[in-house]
């Protein structure tokens, strides 16, 4: 994690003494269940709790200087607890594997991270629907394969942004129950040495559901999806970003980042206004991507264990959340504070000299008689001569001075075909199949 591009509670969620928290509730929990069931006396389970209640300070520093010793963290941590709680200590972790211990904490971490994440998306919802239904009917020119195709509206950009947001939000909230499940079992998953009744009973304190057959560890195809969720909103995310680098391009200039008072583009050239905060969720969008193939790979480990996964988890859990919790947060900024164009939007339009409504004369000629391929060719001839003209030549006048055009339509039914308005006729139904109305 780094602090430039971290947020303080999601990157508090997985700090050292956040973990630790969790391992202890996770035991104290599994030691009350094993205390009802009488395989340890009640007073082991109260003595934990007793020293919780205090509200102890987790000494991360000496649980580490154990660690450096024992070469194993979860007996460092026990024994660091055993130091503080006394004798009563001893019945903890009985039955139990490291695992039950690591894998139910992740569970949770990831859950309360999904829970971050999807506040993020809904933050992120409300803007784009804000801004869609502001630019609801302002026209811009569409464009496929970066060249001019015909118009769509700026809210339009936006709508489809909305609808793909809201698909990555209901994929999250799948991944998070998918992701939040507690392993209890013991040793390579058989409950040999520990009742199934200590794993319902931490799953529902810790708000987890139970894994229906673990080995000695929760099945990684779980852990594999819900990054690959996350890569997916990253892919999200940078397709926004993409989009708004090519709008600020000094020949577009449709839409721009908000730039604010006092704020500098470049140390050379003091004209620059540059799209950093997008570029940067671009870079962003790379790294959250790029831990979706190591989560991948986790999925096949050696028979019922082994620790391939571990190293894997402790880069990947806090850095891909950490990272897409501040992209979607930045995105957020970026779309709420969009500074938009309109009258260049509508400059851009006109600057080709309308060729953006040649398929409608095309399919004009069609209906008046002309075969396809004959009016393809008759509005293909005007259309390349304004194409090399950069614009300067007007396609209208172009096909109201053709004969072989003329013959088949007359210049009102040419020019009817130039209206801008016909496009949008159809936005309301877009926008209600997004928003509801």
């Amino acid at each position: 994690m780094i602090p430039r591009y971290s947020r303080p509670e999601m990157t508090a969620l997985w700090a050292p003494e956040a973990r630790y928290r969790i391992w202890f509730e996770i035991e104290a929990h599994a030691t009350d269940a094993l205390a009802e069931l009488g395989v340890v006396p009640k007073s082991a389970a109260e003595a934990l709790w007793r020293w919780w209640a205090t509200d102890p300070v987790i000494d991360v520093a000496a649980i580490d200087a154990i660690e450096a010793v024992t070469k194993h963290d979860v007996i460092a941590f026990l024994t660091w607890v055993a130091e503080q709680v006394g004798d009563e200590a001893r019945f903890m972790h009985q039955g139990m594997t490291s695992s039950d211990v690591l894998d139910t904490t992740l569970s949770v971490q990831l859950a309360r991270a999904s829970d971050i994440l999807i506040a993020d998306l809904d933050a992120l919802l409300v803007v784009l629907e804000r801004r869609a239904r502001e630019h609801k009917l302002t026209p811009t020119i569409g464009r496929s394969h970066g060249i001019h195709a015909e118009p769509v509206t700026f809210g339009l950009k936006l709508a489809e942004a909305y609808a793909e947001f809201r698909r990555n939000r209901e994929r999250l909230v799948a991944a998070r129950a998918d992701i939040a499940t507690c392993a209890i079992s013991g040793a390579v998953g058989t409950f040999a040495n520990i009742d199934p009744a200590v794993e319902r009973h931490v799953a529902e304190k810790m708000g987890l559901t139970v894994e229906p057959v673990s080995t000695q560890v929760i099945p990684r195809d779980r852990h594999a999806m819900f990054f690959a969720t996350l890569g997916v909103i990253a892919g999200s995310i940078e397709r926004v970003a993409v989009e708004v680098r090519h709008l600020q391009r000094t020949e577009v200039l449709e839409a721009e980042e908000y730039f604010s008072p006092g704020q500098k583009g470049s140390s050379a050239m003091p004209h620059k206004r540059n799209p950093v905060l997008t570029e940067n969720l671009t870079g962003l969008a790379r790294m959250v991507r790029g831990y979706v193939t190591p989560a991948l790979e986790n999925v096949a480990l050696w028979h019922e264990r082994d620790i391939s996964h571990s190293s894997v988890e402790r880069y990947i859990g806090p850095d891909a959340c950490v990272t897409l919790d501040f992209a979607l947060a930045r995105l957020t900024g970026v779309v709420d504070k969009l500074l938009v164009y309109p009258e260049r939007m509508q400059k851009n339009l006109d600057r080709m000299g309308g060729l953006v409504h040649s398929q409608r004369v095309l399919l004009a000629l069609t209906q008046a008689g002309v075969s396809r391929e004959d009016a393809y060719r008759l509005v293909q001839r005007n259309a390349m001569k304004v194409w090399e003209s950069d614009g300067a030549l007007s396609l209208l006048n172009l096909l109201k001075a053709d004969d072989e055009v003329t013959a088949a339509l007359s210049h009102a039914e040419i020019e009817d075909k130039f209206d801008l308005g016909y496009h949008f006729k159809h936005v309301d139904t877009i926008f209600d199949r997004v928003f509801g109305g």
